[in-house]
């Protein structure tokens, strides 16, 4: 990225924001590396996938509470935050939302314990994971990535990440102790939402505004589109292993949650922070100047692209080792997982910034279009993949699918800076 494309003050701000996100995130991988072995062989790999699965199912709680707002309140906030007043206004309207969806899924949740067979077996380990949800409500992390302050982000998670993890080695000490995992996970979403509201409160000065039913159905409009979308893209993601939990057993759950755990440290580490800390700053730009958005996008992508193109069969090398360095033993379910899982990896760093392009120009709606499109497609197919192969099913269908999203962005970016922003 070179001067005539990012003012030396947008790369000061942007790489301040990776490296707090990069090293967030860093220590959010290296914890695992060091916690998930132990996990495995102290509760098993059948306990280990009973908790992946409560995990996931309580994933959709989250999607449903952040309703998109990850996105578009981020915009919102990257474009008016000289404003204190109408910052107040987008804080109080999206929290209250927030708070308000958080209430109906834990009535949800009880409904599900209750009724489905599946679930009320093990209801206390479904219970005890829902903290999260109302952790990751309070934290607003929309708010920092919007002002572009993204070490508060950092610093809550790293102290709250680490006491998360000493405290796995000082109280899961034995198969029983499973239930422990889900609770102080829960302990440590609610502790950094709480924190991360003081943050917001304390240093940036936002007050609490009651706001009028106009003011948060507006809000809820604003993230209708991103919010399907979200929902959609984890109808063939999240649900990948919710699926492989209700049609095969504990035990494959677990090798595939494993694999799909560490390739997604190969697809978001460090993609997710460069995405997170541009996305606001590319929002400002493309206002200002819609042509030099698209240089910056055009050159991002292809420098990420040429790094999957390296990482990904160096990694699909080494798989066994890196198997075996997580989990302590190399098992060979794992490995085969892993293996086809990081070919998807390719297909989605081949594409990041190109999708995130769809929002940075305002096109929400055809970024649900292209997700939902996606879903209709893909949640059927890992089913049935899971039918035929087993575990390895969900693997098979997240390569097509990432596959057939690639070749559909190719087509509606080229087509939109052709007909819209060239000129």
């Amino acid at each position: 990225m070179n001067a005539k494309i990012i003012t030396p003050r947008e790369r000061k701000i942007v790489l301040e924001n990776f490296f707090s996100l990069s090293t967030l995130q860093s220590i959010n991988y290296l914890l695992p590396v060091i916690v998930l072995p132990y996990l495995i062989r102290v509760i098993g790999p059948e306990k280990f996938g009973l908790i992946a699965f409560a995990q996931a199912f309580i994933q959709y709680f989250m999607i449903f509470t952040d309703y998109g707002f990850s996105l578009s309140a981020t915009r919102k906030i990257s474009l008016c935050r000289e404003h204190k007043d109408k910052v107040c206004e987008i804080f109080s309207s999206v929290m209250t939302v927030k708070i308000v969806l958080a209430f109906i899924s834990f009535l949800i949740l009880l409904a599900v314990v209750h009724f489905v067979p599946k679930f009320k077996d093990d209801w206390l380990i479904f219970v005890l994971s829902f903290g999260a949800v109302i952790g990751n409500t309070l934290f607003p992390v929309w708010f920092f990535q919007g002002t572009e302050k993204m070490k508060y982000i950092s610093i809550v998670n790293i102290i709250g990440g680490i006491t998360y993890a000493v405290c796995i080695f000082i109280f899961v000490r034995g198969p029983g102790d499973y239930l422990y995992v889900p609770a102080l996970n829960s302990i440590f979403f609610l502790v950094t939402g709480l924190s991360g509201l003081h943050i917001a409160f304390r240093k940036f000065g936002i007050e609490f505004i009651v706001q009028s039913y106009a003011d948060i159905k507006q809000e809820l409009k604003t993230g209708w589109n991103i919010f399907i979308s979200v929902v959609a893209i984890n109808a063939y993601t999240t649900t990948r292993i919710f699926a492989v939990g209700l049609l095969t057993n504990n035990i494959l759950t677990g090798y595939y949650a494993i694999a799909e755990r560490i390739a997604n440290v190969v697809q978001s580490f460090p993609l997710d922070s460069l995405s997170q800390a541009m996305y606001p700053r590319l929002s400002k730009i493309f206002v200002r100047n819609k042509k030099r958005a698209i240089k910056i996008m055009n050159k991002l992508q292809a420098s990420t692209t040429v790094a999957y193109v390296i990482s990904v069969p160096v990694i699909f090398i080494m798989a066994p080792l890196v198997v075996k360095l997580v989990c302590g033993q190399a098992y060979e379910e794992v490995i085969i997982a892993l293996r086809l899982l990081l070919l998807g990896v390719f297909f989605v760093g081949a594409n990041a910034f190109r999708v995130q392009f769809l929002l940075v120009g305002g096109r929400a709606d055809i970024y649900s279009k292209l997700h939902v499109a996606a879903a209709i497609v893909g949640l059927p197919l890992i089913f049935i993949s899971i039918q035929y192969f087993s575990y390895l099913g969900a693997a098979v269908a997240t390569i097509a699918t990432e596959i057939g999203i690639l070749i559909l962005t190719l087509r509606i970016v080229k087509d939109l800076i052709r007909k819209n922003f060239r000129s």
